[in-house]
């Protein structure tokens, strides 16, 4: 059998004769970049603080080689929040690039969708009836990120998914979310309602390793769902007539990656609040590096887990020593850039 041309010079991992996994080699050289741009940057913000330790010290640290005093600052306290960072990051650059596909959309964002308010009103709903505490804020806020989610699904539904159709839902369902948002806190006592003002904004400040072991449970839940599944995604890219001709149920797989986008949203909202725009600017500048002909998963987690990192060192450094919440940061950045977005997509048509 003829061999195919992809264009570009590829990585292939078979397992069976009949399965096979590509990658790029120009996708592995940039998802390696920022990997390692982004451990970079963890060891120079382990060392950010009122009380600086350099990158030389962090490593040290890392290799337990210091015990020192700084040794407490890097592992208990600072350790938590890049971690956090980190995983975070990739969970939404992931969860973006599962929407952009499934939409075959830019605009096709979580937090365009509105699964991000669906996850604040959760939030405030504990904050104003059970008075809050972390793990019950981040359990509403699950439920409401998923509860959204199954709202918009069955309301954009008929006769399949179309990606239109379901931005235009979740944007309509995110305003009405936010009404009811504002309306809740006008009602709710005072010191409730700055509680509810600061998880809005998306922090990492604060966290601590509590955080960080239900964030990777749910990660771990995520890649095991994205391993039963397979890689299907890139297929439904190509729509459904050809991803039926190639074997796959076009709606049962659109259906669990769908699933998938929503946990990976629900745990990263769960865990800092709503940070906006990471989800949709990852996929896209991904896939512009990559030069690849549709969204990438790796890619994109890896680009999230930078811009997130990024975005919470210059919330750190920035007006140092007052810590600014990331989200202040993201929504700056992203909110340039979904300007870009929207004259690019408005030349095209």
């Amino acid at each position: 059998m003829p061999s195919i041309d992809f264009g570009h010079r590829q990585l292939v991992v078979r397992r069976e004769p009949a399965v096979a996994l590509r990658a790029s080699w120009r996708s592995i050289i940039v998802v390696t970049i920022l990997v390692v741009a982004a451990l970079a940057l963890a060891v120079l913000a382990l060392g950010v603080g009122q009380y600086p330790v350099s990158p030389a010290q962090v490593i040290a640290i890392l290799a337990g080689r210091d015990d020192s005093f700084a040794s407490v600052l890097v592992l208990q306290w600072r350790m938590p929040r890049i971690l956090l960072a980190l995983l975070i990051g990739g969970a939404l650059g992931a969860s973006g690039a599962i929407f952009q596909a499934l939409t075959r959309n830019p605009l096709g964002s979580p937090d365009v969708i509105g699964f991000d308010f669906g996850a604040y009103t959760g939030a405030l709903i504990a904050i104003a009836v059970l008075g809050g505490g972390y793990y019950t804020t981040a359990v509403s806020a699950v439920i409401g990120g998923l509860a959204t989610a199954i709202v918009v699904y069955l309301l954009s539904y008929k006769n399949g998914l179309a990606g239109f159709r379901l931005i235009i839902v979740g944007i309509a369902v995110a305003a009405v979310l936010s009404s009811v948002s504002q309306w809740i806190i006008l009602k709710i006592k005072l010191h409730q309602a700055i509680t509810a003002a600061i998880w809005q904004q998306g922090s990492l400040n604060g966290l601590e390793w509590a955080q960080v072991y239900p964030m990777v449970g749910g990660l771990l839940i995520a890649c095991a769902l994205l391993a039963f599944v397979g890689p299907q995604l890139p297929i439904l890219e190509l729509g459904d007539d050809a991803a039926g001709a190639l074997g796959i149920h076009p709606e049962r797989a659109r259906l669990a990656y769908f699933a998938i986008g929503v946990l990976l949203i629900a745990v990263a909202a769960a865990t800092a609040g709503p940070i906006s725009f990471v989800a949709l600017a990852a996929p896209q500048l991904a896939r512009r590096l990559t030069g690849a002909p549709g969204v990438g998963l790796i890619s994109a987690a890896a680009m999230g887990a930078f811009l997130l990192l990024s975005s919470d060192l210059i919330a750190l450094t920035i007006f140092a020593p007052t810590e600014l919440p990331v989200g202040a940061i993201t929504v700056t950045l992203g909110g340039l850039y979904l300007v870009y977005l929207l004259i690019v997509q408005a030349r095209r048509v």
